[in-house]
């Protein structure tokens, strides 16, 4: 058979359509505030090879770093027919505890051979630990929750009642965390049927065909965006505040080299693993680089393994890009992988000045708390990240209140936040002159004040506090974050990483940073109006 460029257009979006659909029947059926509100899941599809084949339009965290997660079930439980594997375990394909990964195979009639693979993985809100919504500080693994290595969630069609039951019987809130599985289940069976549809209208040649045809063209495209950048060695250096348990900085460097129409991107000289929670696994740097090369390619490529084809990948064992265990490692994802967003771009801007945007704000702010709700006398958890400014480009201002990078998710909206959970939003605005300056300023943060309307316990992890985020081209930093907790007649800043308890009508005040500024404030242009903070970008 040839490549009828039409026909692999209509396969790209065939395979990329049964991601969304899984992605919208997931959020659906979701029971948590994070899942059907914020977003905080990802769906993808895989060949038979267990080669990505698409993503939905989800999270790149998530996405980038899934195929380990499909690699490590497979090869540990061969999955059959109507069988669903489930893991979190960083060290076994996973990203952090929180983050629960189904896979399930479709099989062809008559075959245990699988000639699909879907996925789905989902941030669950609280899967045990010290501490309520499973992100607090930690030294190890094991005090970060329930670690589940690959196991058959549904066996022949049949959930595992045993599984299920001895996963909620280590989480606070066991009736939630069972409806978000069930809702993974469902959108699992429902990719099934859509590819199974999918085969018998074009037939298997025609289908295997141009899954194939996807993968060669997608490195095809990667390889030629590669020959474009002059040939050379650039480095970057950036580097996370502290770990939560020491001030000491933890830095990150990286050393790419262009040759023809290929990369090398080597990580050696970063710090080694350290005692917090910030310690990332090597599927999350995998994530950032496949993020931040597929940002290069200026057409809307096939998002699928091909993309990894031209790329090289060093991250030596035992450092803060390729924790061991039992490194915890719950803030690797969220945070770590922002920073090594920013040290890649650093490096690039080099090679492409005109292309790569200043930094963003360099964290996802993580918040998570719980206590017992006075409403239902239950106990409760949540998780949300709040979103930043996002850096300037070289053609325009960085939009304000978005998140950006490796999260892509919603805020909670305010009446959803206070419905489900005792708290009261006393304030959330953009936190105007934030972003820096320069011919094209960074976006602004944001201001998120919460009144605690009973007593909790809770945990920020955030970065940015006392490194700024960087401005390229002479472009001013943007400003760095805030955390200050306000209790009954004192208030007190939390520093980037901390875990605390706050009384019934205490306050957190959370303010963002902001992206840096683009070129010289000299000659400054107008840009096109900044994006208010309750929209969704990358």
């Amino acid at each position: 058979m040839h490549v009828d460029a039409t026909e692999l257009e209509i396969f790209k979006n065939l395979f990329h359509s049964v991601a969304e659909e899984m992605g919208a029947a997931l959020r659906r059926s979701a029971f948590s505030p994070n899942i059907k509100e914020r977003r905080d899941y990802s769906c993808a599809v895989f060949d038979g090879s267990r080669r990505v084949a698409a993503m939905g339009d989800h999270m790149p965290v998530h996405l980038g770093s899934m195929p380990s997660s499909v690699a490590a079930a497979v090869e540990a439980l061969d999955p059959g027919p109507g069988d669903i594997a489930m893991l979190n375990d960083p060290y076994a394909g996973g990203t952090h505890l929180p983050d629960i990964t189904l896979v399930m195979p479709v099989m062809a009639p008559g075959s245990r051979q699988p000639v699909f693979y879907v996925a789905n993985r989902a941030h669950h809100s609280d899967v045990g630990g010290a501490q309520p919504a499973s992100m607090g500080l930690s030294e190890e693994i094991y005090q970060e929750g329930l670690r589940i290595p690959p196991v058959l969630l549904a066996r022949s069609g049949r959930i595992e009642r045993d599984v299920m039951a001895m996963l909620l019987a280590n989480v606070r809130t066991p009736r939630e965390r069972e409806g978000d599985l069930t809702a993974q289940i469902a959108a699992c069976r429902l990719g099934e049927r859509r590819l199974t549809e999918l085969r018998e209208k074009y037939g298997n040649r025609k289908t295997f065909f141009y899954l194939d045809a996807l993968q060669r063209y997608s490195a095809h495209l990667m390889s030629e965006a590669l020959g474009r950048i002059p040939d050379g060695l650039y480095r970057a250096e950036d580097c996370l505040d502290d770990d939560g348990y020491s001030d000491r900085p933890i830095p990150l460097r990286v050393a790419i080299r262009i040759r023809g129409r290929r990369a090398r991107v080597d990580f050696a000289g970063s710090a080694p693993a350290c005692r917090g929670g910030v310690n990332a696994v090597l599927a999350i740097t995998l994530s950032a680089v496949f993020y931040v090369f597929r940002c290069l390619l200026e057409e809307d490529v096939p998002a699928c393994a091909g993309l990894m084809a031209p790329i090289e990948v060093r991250a030596p064992a035992g450092s803060v890009v390729n924790a061991q265990p039992p490194s915890a490692v719950a803030a690797g994802n969220v945070e770590t992988s922002q920073r090594i967003v920013d040290v890649l771009l650093r490096a690039l801007a080099q090679a492409l000045p005109g292309r790569i945007p200043a930094a963003s704000s360099g964290t996802m702010n993580n918040l998570s708390f719980g206590g017992i709700d006075p409403r239902t006398r239950q106990p409760f958890a949540y998780y949300e990240t709040i979103a930043g400014g996002m850096g300037a480009r070289p053609t325009a201002d960085g939009l304000s209140g978005i998140h950006t990078h490796m999260t892509n998710s919603l805020n909670t909206p305010v009446e959803a936040f206070e419905s489900a959970y005792p708290v009261r939003v006393r304030r959330y605005s953009l936190r105007s002159g934030s972003g820096g300056a320069g011919r094209f300023r960074g976006g602004d943060g944001l201001i998120r004040e919460i009144e605690f309307l009973t007593e909790v316990r809770g945990t920020i992890l955030s970065d940015r506090r006392r490194f700024p985020p960087y401005g390229l081209a002479g472009g001013r930093p943007g400003q760095v974050g805030k955390n200050q907790l306000i209790l009954p007649g004192s208030d007190s800043t939390l520093p980037s990483k901390a875990g605390f308890t706050a009384p019934e009508g205490s306050i957190l005040k959370i303010e963002t940073p902001g992206g840096g500024g683009w070129g010289k404030p000299a000659g400054r242009k107008r840009s096109p109006k900044k994006r208010a903070p309750n929209k969704r970008g990358r």
